[in-house]
């Protein structure tokens, strides 16, 4: 097999392992059956000790999962921060809107981008299980107080309080913090009936199954549930295995958290660890278009008579900046509440080993220059000097067979149709001229995984959003407005084409010269971010590429010079 078709066969591989990373990000492997809940959250078991827990999860359930009817005199009431504006609903507390402050709307760059409500189904919900105590669906009334974080202070606290039922009464209780997308989600009980409480807490998020704003067709992201426990670790849940009755994750735990994740962004519920909870995820019956609930029952403190009782679950609800992930995910002692795994919502797939550290050294690279498309062009300078000598071996080899080229030609045009006798003194003019066929691709074979990490670590970074370059370029997470980088990379992959060894066979040659338009093509729809790093890396391919070639080239010459 002659070095060309080795070529081909190196695009198609690419292709296949680029075809099969998207693949696996929507359809990871399911935990075993064993760990699996239940199709319907109804019939889940209960976590123990709680022994009543098996009749409110029950309970939970068919609360959770209810389909919304709003009645007429539901009102909202806003709560300003100095990082979002949320919109929380007399009906049952809900929030029904977030708008983040420091993120742009893709589709609008005038209007601040909506993580719940805005033009679909998201809203963050929770309730009290047990007879007479409120649920999502009771209805609040709001207790005064601020509403916008003030000047100096750390906290806004919005109370809400539900009507007494049998000397019961109930008020939820949100806080808020400075500069932190964390918001406490509290139950206070104060229990004045004649009988001991023993209640437990939902949590849910719910969300219809639309594609999350500006996402594009040619680039593919996880939108759906996620479970975490010790156990099984991070468990994606497939809208489509909801619809199909198949979701499968750790239903029971006494660690752990339950998120609804998109690309950049992410909602999560984080209970405190060694608490029982258990996790449901369903589809919402009865609403219409497909509306998804994914939550968790918590067993609240036991309440006598006269006595009070509380519970206090934290939501996170806003970008997937990974410096503040890693920052939950740490015990409380070391600052952190304990949320171990948060940091896997930033998704890699299965080269996360390698994309992790690599986003770390962009992150570092960023800090000393500013700008997130400068931190861009060094890293991939400074990857590309790491494989230097491997991409130097290749150019080599390729040089090499490019300066044989028309002994090659000669050799098929003399062998004919007679293949065992072409590969032969194929073989032969390899051996003589110390060409190994397989050196041209099989160092770039070995750099492939750490660019397809690269490319995910690009795309996952919500650093990125709204991030400017320079010039025309504003946003390093958007498509370039006006097309330049994807008409450069182009014309970079022609350049490397040109540069690499002409294939004898003429529908090779064709296939060749058609791949830099075929995947210039997907590049016009990809974000700019992950172009300048193609575009860059091609560059710098070209200059190593062209000096190679140029100078074996000239060696050649120069022996044949001398041999005359």
């Amino acid at each position: 097999m002659d070095n060309r078709r080795l070529i081909l066969l190196f695009v198609f591989f690419f292709s296949l392992v680029m075809l099969w990373d998207a693949w696996t990000k929507q359809h990871q492997p399911q935990p075993p059956a064993s760990v699996s809940a239940p199709a319907d959250p109804v019939a889940a078991a209960a976590p123990q000790p709680s022994a009543s827990l098996q009749r409110a999860a029950s309970e939970a359930a068919k609360a959770a999962t209810a389909p919304e009817v709003a009645p007429v005199k539901a009102e909202t009431v806003s709560i300003k921060t100095d990082l979002f504006t949320a919109e929380i609903s007399t009906l049952g507390g809900d929030i029904v809107s977030l708008e983040l402050n420091r993120y742009k709307s893709v589709e609008d760059k005038t209007q601040t981008f909506s993580l719940f409500g805005s033009k679909h189904h998201y809203a963050a919900q929770s309730g009290l299980i047990g007879d007479g105590l409120p649920t999502h669906k009771s209805l609040y009334a709001v207790a005064a107080g601020a509403r916008e974080l003030a000047d100096g202070a750390d906290t806004l606290q919005l109370r809400l309080e539900a009507p007494a039922v049998d000397g019961v009464k109930v008020a939820r209780i949100y806080t808020f913090h400075r500069n932190s997308y964390l918001i406490d989600v509290a139950f206070e009980v104060d229990n004045g009936s004649q009988k001991t409480l023993a209640p437990h807490a939902y949590y849910q998020l719910q969300r219809d199954g639309t594609v999350p704003e500006g996402e594009s067709s040619m680039v593919s992201t996880f939108t759906g549930p996620a479970v975490y426990t010790a156990t099984e670790k991070f468990q994606k849940v497939a809208f489509s295995d909801i619809d199909k009755s198949k979701a499968k994750f750790n239903a029971n735990a006494d660690n752990g958290w339950l998120a609804m994740v998109q690309h950049y962004f992410v909602a999560a519920y984080l209970p405190t660890t060694g608490v029982p909870r258990e996790y449901f995820i369903r589809k919402v019956e009865g609403t219409g278009d497909p509306v998804y609930a994914a939550g968790l029952i918590l067993p609240v403190a036991a309440a006598a008579p006269g006595s009070k009782t509380q519970i206090s679950t934290p939501l996170y609800a806003g970008p997937q900046i990974q410096k503040t992930l890693e920052t939950l995910a740490q015990p409380v002692a070391a600052g952190g509440i304990g949320a171990e795994g948060l940091p896997l919502v930033v998704d890699y797939g299965w080269l996360t080993i390698l994309a992790a550290p690599i986003f770390w050294c962009l992150e570092a690279i960023h800090g000393l220059v500013g700008n997130w498309g400068w931190a861009i062009i060094l890293l991939t300078i400074a990857i590309k000097a790491l494989f230097f000598p491997l991409s130097a071996a290749s150019y080599k080899s390729m040089a090499k067979m490019r300066s044989v080229g028309p002994r090659l030609q000669a050799i098929k045009e003399r062998c004919g149709d007679d293949k065992q006798r072409l590969n032969k003194e194929m073989m032969e003019l390899y051996k003589r001229e110390k060409i190994n066929p397989l050196g041209g691709c099989l160092p770039v074979l070995v750099q492939i995984p750490v660019f397809i990490a690269l490319y995910w670590a690009l795309l996952g970074a919500v650093e990125m959003r709204d991030a400017p370059w320079a010039l025309w370029i504003t946003d390093l997470s958007s498509v370039d407005p006006y097309y330049v980088l994807p008409v450069i990379m182009v014309a970079t992959m022609l350049i490397q084409t040109k540069l690499n060894p002409t294939p004898p066979d003429p529908m090779q040659a064709k296939v060749m010269m058609a791949m830099p338009f075929i995947f210039g093509g997907m590049f016009f729809f990809f974000p700019s971010g992950l172009v300048l790093y193609w575009v860059v890396n091609n560059i710098l391919s070209i200059a190593q590429q062209w000096k190679i070639t140029r100078d074996i080239e000239a060696g050649g010459k120069a022996a044949n010079d001398a041999k005359a």
